[in-house]
């Protein structure tokens, strides 16, 4: 697996071993170490392997230099090229026949939930590019910006209730009486659990009639589902990742199709355990959301679905309500920026509950504040910034967006609520949206409509 560089080199790595009577170094070792890249890499304990560029101690990929000259692949952004290269790499990069596959398929359709701005240009930025751009601004845009914020803030905000609720039919899955071959993590067990029994709360899901009766054979997956009109028939992921969210859903729900969407290859996925199941009908679509047309799934066609998502961000949904509030682009792209810091503060307190006069956003954005950092630049200020200001800067921006996602969403007839999962110290990324159609089951869950997703803002 190649190294690429994220930031300047370590120090040198530590020194080569000497001989049992304290004398100098191996002169062997040292040899073979001068012919290899000088990048340490403490995954492996060892030194990169390649051979240096001339004149440097480094190799192509860890260069100091090399940084600024690495782009993403046009056809895989999952990995780099250096600018030089790039005609050549994309000729003859391994993703590429992958690439023409997918794009040939009746469910691929680029860019069709881009959550295009309107006005032609690409609303998916890197952090990086975020980053640059609002170290760009002059202090006085910046705190602008933060005023902003703020105000609309304190104009469309609302009380989130807390809604932690761990249905019983997933009490096995927390007790942990499972199969031990899977992975079993507390803290994710209990978002999972509280995502699903939050949807069934919401009318999306039937609670199994007899929890305790070990004849009852709807309560362990095996009834046909597809013969009750009030249940679900199939469940779609959307950002599956390991597709553990699904697996419990199917696992106590006794849904019987399952389909998982997600663009990066994982391994330890729960699709083995899955497949072991021969009453559950499974597939996973290794593409991005932004490309994929749900209506051309054949998998899904006819079938009433439940969409879900854990940790799912993405502009999308997102611009077009925030420019009615007057949020331009670039100011969105900031504001997920900020969002970001709503993760790095000590979580053991419910810090997305303090408003932001509790903060010194207001003293931050005064005008004593702007005249005594006339001489700053905006990187300074926010490396300034005490780290739990930063964090409730995050959470004011996380909830204009979240917010707004719930308006859109009602806005275009949808009966939807935000509410917090879990509390803040299981995961701070804990607003979980629902949302359904006001007509009655089995309407409420059509195709190509979003049911419950647990969002991230960037």
């Amino acid at each position: 697996m190649r190294h690429l560089l994220t930031h300047a080199p370590p120090p040198d790595p530590p020194p080569t071993s000497t001989s049992a009577g304290g004398g100098g170094p191996v002169e062997e070792e040292e040899v073979t170490t001068k012919k290899r890249c000088q990048y340490w890499l403490p995954n492996k304990r060892r030194l990169c392997a390649n051979t240096p560029l001339p004149f440097s101690r480094f190799c192509g990929n860890h260069e100091t230099t090399a940084e600024a000259r690495r782009i993403p692949c046009p056809i895989d952004p999952s990995h780099s090229v250096s600018g030089e290269n790039l005609k050549s790499h994309v000729k003859r990069c391994p993703f590429k026949k992958q690439a023409q596959v997918l794009e040939s398929q009746p469910y691929y359709s680029k860019g069709i939930n881009s959550g295009s701005s309107g006005d032609g240009k690409a609303d998916a930025v890197g952090s990086a590019a975020k980053r640059n751009a609002i170290f760009r601004m002059s202090v006085q845009d910046f705190h602008g910006l933060l005023g902003k914020i703020k105000l609309i803030h304190s104009s469309i905000s609302m009380v989130l209730p807390h809604s932690y609720l761990v249905p019983d039919a997933c009490s096995k899955w927390l007790n942990q009486r499972l199969d031990r071959k899977l992975p079993y993590q507390e803290k994710h067990a209990m978002q999972q659990a509280s995502i699903i029994g939050n949807i069934e709360a919401f009318g999306m899901l039937q609670k199994p009639k007899d929890l305790t009766n070990p004849f009852c054979q709807e309560c362990d997956g095996s009834d046909d589902v597809d013969g009750d009109e009030n249940r679900v028939s199939a469940v779609v992921e959307f950002g599956a990742g390991r597709g553990y969210l699904t697996h419990m859903l199917t696992d106590c729900y006794g849904i019987k199709k399952a389909f998982l969407v997600e663009r990066k290859s994982y391994k330890l996925k729960a699709d083995r355990s899955l497949r072991q199941n021969q009453s559950i009908s499974l597939e996973r679509l290794r593409i991005d959301i932004a490309d994929l047309n749900l209506d051309e799934v054949h998998f899904l066609k006819g079938l009433g679905h439940l969409a879900i998502g854990k940790h799912l961000c993405g502009p999308a949904t997102d611009t077009k309500f925030l420019r009615s509030l007057g949020i331009t682009v670039e100011e969105f792209h900031a504001m997920t920026w900020f969002t970001s810091w709503a993760v790095d503060a000590d979580h053991s307190s419910e810090l997305s509950d303090v408003s932001p006069q509790e903060t010194n956003l207001s003293t931050i954005c005064s005008e004593d504040k702007q005249s005594n950092l006339e001489d700053s630049d905006v990187e300074q200020i926010i490396r300034g910034m005490p780290v739990l200001d930063r964090a409730h800067l995050g959470f004011i921006c996380k909830e204009i967006i979240d917010i707004g996602r719930l308006l859109s969403l009602r806005d275009q007839g949808m009966d939807a609520q935000l509410v917090k999962y879990v509390p803040s110290n299981i995961s701070p990324e804990n607003h979980l949206l629902l949302a359904k159609s006001r007509f009655e089951f089995p309407t409420v869950i059509m195709e190509s409509s979003l049911a419950a997703l647990n969002l991230k803002s960037s």
